[in-house]
């Protein structure tokens, strides 16, 4: 069974472990500082080890936004990050947000329609080249 925890903050190992798997690289440098300042942040685990995680940064105000979504690829497709993202939601929604923004590539666009966000336009520009 899952174990779904609101604003866990696990060891660097175990978020760079997770980042490695989900992402194919380390967990940045300083994450534990993100993580503080963030409105929440929601972990899951599989038999003792961390398999998903999602922060939900924010302005301060009234707009949330989903951030680093990740689940280990060995248990995707079971539910996890589905359950994750209504954790999310519902506690920015406690927290007093009033938007939840989330950017995505379109591969996972079913995913996040499916968690009820909709479409919107939005921009992006790379402020630095692509590491690798």
């Amino acid at each position: 069974m899952t174990d779904y925890r609101i604003d866990p903050f696990p060891r660097i190992e175990e978020l760079d472990a997770l980042w490695r798997r989900a992402w194919g690289g380390p967990v940045a440098a300083g994450y534990g500082a993100v993580l503080e300042r963030s409105l929440a942040h929601v972990g899951a685990w599989e038999e003792g080890r961390l398999a998903g995680f999602v922060n939900v940064a924010w302005d301060g105000g009234v707009h949330a936004f989903i951030l680093d979504t990740c689940v280990d690829p060995d248990v995707r497709r079971q539910g996890i990050g589905t359950q994750m993202m209504r954790l999310a939601i519902t506690v920015a929604r406690e927290r007093g947000a009033e938007w939840l923004h989330v950017d995505y590539e379109p591969h996972l666009d079913a995913f996040y329609t499916g968690c009820g966000f909709r479409p919107t336009l939005a921009g992006l520009i790379r402020l630095r080249p692509a590491q690798g």
